[in-house]
Order: C-alpha cells, then sequence, then structure tokens
C-alpha cells in the first residue's frame, strides 16, 4: 500500500526532500537563540557589557531572520508538494476507474468512489502535508531540546525525559483506541454521500411521492451516524491537551523550583534557567506536535488503504498482447457460453448459450424481467467476460480484439439512457468525436430525433442539463440512439432503449435502420412484440437459457413464451388468419 501511494509524488519529488531539510534548518535556528539569550543574561547583563548584549541581540536577529526564510520555504514546499500528492491520488483513482470492467465497477458503490475521490485524497493531503513538516520539525527539534538541556544540566534534563516517557505511553494507548473509530468514519461517510446522491438524483421522484421527510429522516440518521463515529474519537484524542498541558506546568513547577535552589547553591546560572525553561517549552511543544501527527495519520491510515485499494485494483477486462485491429463484419455466434457475475456465485446468470447470427441480420430478444437479455449482450463488446465458453464477432473471439476497435464496432444503448451537461451536438459527438453537423442531422433523423429537435429554440445548440432532465425519457432515448449510430458500427444492440418512445415513432426507427443502415447486425431486446415483430429472428430467453430462437411466424407456432407475450399485447388467439391480419 505504502509503495502505491509514494509512487503518486512523482514530480514533486524535490519538494518533498527539501520541506525537510527546511524545517531542520528551521530548527536549529530555534535551538540557537535560548542559548544566545542565556548569555546575554549571564555575560552581557551582569557584566554590564552593553556591547556584547548589542552584539547578541544582532545575532540572535540574524538567526530568527534565518529561521522564518526556512519556515516560510518549508511551508511553500510543503504545499507544493502535498497539493501535488493529492493531484495525483486523483489522477490515479479516476484514470484507474476509467479502465474498469462492469465487474470491477460492481465492487465499488459510486458514494464509494466519490468519498475516496474527495474526503479520502483530502485526508492524506493533510496528512502528507504533516509527515513533511511537523514529523520531521518536532522530533528533531525535540532531540536537539534534550541535547541542549543535557548540555546545560543534566539533573534538570532528567525531569524533561521522564516526562516524554510518561506522554509517548499515554500517547501510545490512546490512538490504539482512537484508531478503531476513525477508521469506521469513512464507512459512514459513504452512506451519508450514497444518502446525497440517491436523493439530488431523484429528487423529482421524492417530490412526486411526497417523500421529503422520509429523505430528511434518512439523511440525518447517516449524518448522526459521522457525528457519533467522530465523538468516539475526538473524546478519545481530547484528553491529549489537558494532558499535555498539565504536564507542561508540573514541569515548569518541578524546573522552577530545582533551579532557585541550584542558583543559590551556585551550580547553575540565571541564564542556564532561562534557556532551560525554553527548552522545556521546546520540548513538550514538540512532543505535542508529534501527537498531532499521530492523529493526522490515524484518521489517514483508513483513507490511505481506501485510496490504494482502486489504484491497485486490476481491470478484469485487458487487451491481449497481439490484439486483432480489425471487426471484419457484424457476425456474432455464442459457443456453450455459460456466465455468472461473481466466480464463487452458485447459479450461473447465463448457461448453455449456443448461436449463431449474421452479418446485417435483425435480431429481437425478448423474456420476463430477470431472463438475463442485458448480460447476454453485454458479453458482445466485452462489458463483461464469459465465465465458461467463447463469444465470436466476425468469427473471432471477442478476447482477442483490441477494447478499442471491438467497441467503435459494436454500439450499445444501454437500458440506462445517460446525458452528459453540454449542448445536443456535444452529446452527439460522444459517438463519434469528428461527426459533422450534418451528420450528426442524419442520425437525428434516422432515431426521429430531430422531430423535437427542430423544434427547441436553439436547435443542435440546445443546452443539455446534467443527465439530460430538460428532456423527455423519449427525447433522452432518441438522442442516445443517434449518438450510438454516429460511430457506425458493425452491430447495434438497443437495450430496451425505445420503451419510451411511442409505438409509430419505434416503428419509423426500426424501418429507417432497414433503409439507412442495412449491412449493420441490429439486436433489439423489447418488452414490446411490436419492436420485434419484424425481426429477421427473435430469441425467446428465459432464466439464462434460450427457449426458442426462430422467425416471428415459427415462434407464434411453436413457442408457447413468444405465442402468451403476442396475445397478452396484441389481443390476437393464434390462428393464420389473426397471425396473417396482424403481421
Amino acid at each position: 500500500m505504502l509503495k502505491t501511494l509514494l509512487k503518486q509524488v512523482k514530480e514533486y519529488k524535490l519538494a518533498s526532500i527539501l520541506t525537510p531539510v527546511w524545517m531542520i534548518g528551521e530548527v536549529l535556528c530555534e535551538m540557537i537563540i535560548p542559548v544566545l539569550m542565556g548569555r546575554i543574561v549571564d555575560v552581557g547583563i551582569y557584566g554590564g557589557d552593553i556591547h556584547y548584549i548589542v552584539r547578541i541581540g544582532i545575532a540572535m536577529i540574524i538567526v530568527a531572520l534565518c529561521g522564518f526564510g526556512f519556515g516560510v520555504a518549508g511551508g511553500f514546499c510543503g504545499a507544493k508538494a502535498s497539493a501535488g500528492f493529492a493531484k495525483n491520488l486523483r489522477k490515479a483513482m479516476h484514470d484507474n476507474i476509467q479502465n474498469f470492467s462492469f465487474s470491477n465497477i460492481d465492487k465499488f458503490s459510486p458514494s464509494s468512489l466519490v468519498t475516496r475521490l474527495t474526503t479520502d485524497v483530502t485526508n492524506m493531503q493533510m496528512a502528507y502535508m504533516m509527515i513533511l513538516r511537523m514529523a520531521v520539525r518536532a522530533p528533531m527539534s525535540m532531540i536537539i531540546a534534550m541535547i541542549m538541556s543535557y548540555y546545560l544540566n543534566a539533573r534538570i534534563a532528567n525531569v524533561y525525559l521522564i516526562a516524554v516517557l510518561f506522554l509517548a505511553v499515554c500517547l501510545f494507548f490512546m490512538m490504539r483506541s482512537a484508531t478503531k473509530y476513525f477508521r469506521q468514519v469513512f464507512e459512514k461517510y459513504d452512506l451519508l454521500n450514497a444518502s446525497v446522491q440517491e436523493n439530488v438524483s431523484a429528487i423529482r421522484v421524492v417530490k412526486a411521492y411526497v417523500r421529503e421527510d422520509h429523505e430528511i429522516n434518512k439523511f440525518q440518521k447517516a449524518a448522526y451516524n459521522v457525528y457519533l463515529m467522530f465523538v468516539r474519537a475526538e473524546l478519545t484524542v481530547a484528553t491529549n491537551a489537558p494532558l499535555m498541558q498539565g504536564t507542561v506546568y508540573a514541569v515548569i513547577l518541578i524546573i522552577s523550583w530545582m533551579g532557585a535552589h541550584m542558583i543559590v547553591s551556585g551550580s547553575l546560572t540565571t541564564g542556564e534557567l532561562m534557556s532551560l525553561l525554553t527548552y522545556c517549552m521546546n520540548i513538550l511543544m514538540s512532543l505535542m506536535m508529534v501527537s498531532m501527527v499521530f492523529i493526522m495519520i490515524t484518521m489517514s491510515s483508513a483513507a490511505a488503504k481506501r485510496i490504494a485499494e482502486v489504484i491497485e485494483e486490476k481491470p478484469d477486462i485487458t487487451n491481449p498482447e497481439n490484439p486483432v485491429m480489425e471487426v471484419k463484419d457484424g457476425s456474432i455466434e455464442f459457443r456453450d457460453v455459460s456466465f455468472s457475475y461473481r466466480k464463487d456465485s452458485g447459479e450461473p446468470v447465463l448457461q448453455d448459450i449456443s448461436l449463431k447470427i449474421r452479418s446485417g441480420e435483425s435480431v429481437g430478444i425478448i423474456g420476463a424481467t430477470g431472463s438475463a437479455k442485458s448480460s447476454l449482450v453485454n458479453l458482445i463488446s466485452r462489458l463483461y467476460d464469459v465465465t465458461e465458453g467463447e463469444v465470436l464477432v466476425a468469427g473471432v473471439d471477442v478476447r482477442q480484439y483490441d477494447l478499442v476497435r471491438l467497441r467503435d464496432a459494436v454500439s450499445v444503448v444501454l437500458q440506462k439512457n445517460v446525458l452528459f451537461s453540454g449542448t445536443i451536438l456535444d452529446n452527439l459527438r460522444w459517438g463519434n468525436p469528428d461527426a459533422t453537423e450534418e451528420e450528426c442531422r442524419h442520425a437525428c433523423r434516422m432515431a426521429c430525433a430531430d422531430e423535437f429537435i427542430d423544434r427547441m429554440p436553439d436547435g443542435y445548440s440546445t443546452y443539455i442539463e446534467q443527465g439530460g432532465t430538460n428532456v423527455s425519457g423519449g427525447q433522452k432515448q432518441r438522442l442516445c440512439i443517434a449518438r450510438a449510430l454516429l460511430k457506425k458500427p458493425k452491430i447495434l444492440i438497443l437495450d430496451d432503449s425505445t420503451s419510451a418512445v411511442d409505438t409509430a415513432t419505434d416503428a419509423k426507427i426500426r424501418r429507417a435502420f432497414r433503409e439507412d443502415i442495412p449491412d449493420t447486425t441490429r439486436l433489439i431486446i423489447a418488452q414490446r412484440i411490436s419492436s420485434v415483430q419484424d425481426c429477421d429472428r427473435v430469441l425467446v430467453m428465459e432464466n439464462g437459457r434460450i427457449n426458442g430462437f426462430d422467425t416471428p411466424e415459427n415462434l407464434l407456432k411453436n413457442n408457447d413464451i413468444y405465442r402468451e407475450i403476442y396475445e397478452s399485447q396484441t389481443g390476437v388467439g393464434n390462428d393464420n388468419a389473426d397471425f396473417d391480419s396482424a403481421s
């Protein structure tokens, strides 16, 4: 995990190295000043040497300015390194997410990924900053102050050592107790983000069903759980400050009492006592900073693991070593295919699928909800890989193709239609970034999207809100179909993509497909029998198996499931006269 994270330092290595160097310089300057103060008291003031006082005073100013310069340089380099580190972490996660297969995406919820890209990375940025600055500065300051204290007076320095050991033991037990709470906090953050994301994306449904109170209560519960975890963690950590302060005051009292006796006996000078008191504050403040570093590291350790999980996640679907770069035609073949979303799951989603589809053929796919229609077509463009058997496109196993070339040749309009913020043309050009406006218009005519686009005030320059909230479900579907057509695919898959379109428009779209892209293999998943009736063949799915695969006419005669769907939707009985009239 640590190796994975440190790889993201990249171009900020120099800033990361310089930050602790500047911090060491600042600490050395701070440690020199108490010695100079003691010399001013013991030599300058008691000796009445004004020139010595001025000379040492000037030296103190120079040292202080040097320390200030080192501190500023350290702060600048630390900020640059930590911000750059956070930027690279986000980029590494985002880039890897883009390479995820659907099975990889299924492992992480969207809300969890959002938390990791935002809250977790912010915590890592703060922790990295403290590690570069405080984790070097505080121990170095404490060690040098201890050395200087022993140099001035070993007896008094022993008091510091006992106090440091006592606080270190207390800090260890405190951090061990707080760690478990901080780990749970981020899990609660995932639930909180999930509540917000779900509510915002479905706000229209919430209002339509008057469920605002329910959503408010759900959010409050999630927020309260985060609050509870933080309170428990902070209660444990909160004892740190009073414990530190109490120890500091106790040590100061002991040193003052011991120092007074030693000054009277002549074994310690006033200047040395002043220096020792300054070092006392340095040592105990450094220990307090060390405790803060430990707290931050404890909080960020859980975040670090979650970030590393995303970066280290290996995509299940990758390019072969010598990929096939051309998809010659749109023929499809399934050979003894079985598929499960999880390897350890019991019953497979698809079982014993064997079929052949000719290039340019139009195939309808119907079946009850949950019959694995979408799972079947997702295997063609390698959104998932088969568990057993093989899927061939143009006679080549899809696992041998270059992923980009395969997915350019297989255009899929998924069940959930998604539009992005931008103009209609911007959205259409997701299918082909180099498409001309005339090509976009032609694709929209095939998808019958031109009918409503031309009525919009800004036409193809109309701005689409995020998620396509300012267009209807049917309009969104037609834009997504047009976007898919712009890829000029060898295979076009419509996964229930005209469900929100009226039957007349649906018929126009299918007629345009027959006339304009006759050589493109078309797979149409539909719930309406009218959407598949004019297909060359229809595939009937049942519980992940093929129940029938034939022409609509033959299925009506020989397949019970197809006949039942046909009769329930058309109200026509199974006799030849009825079928002929319907056809």
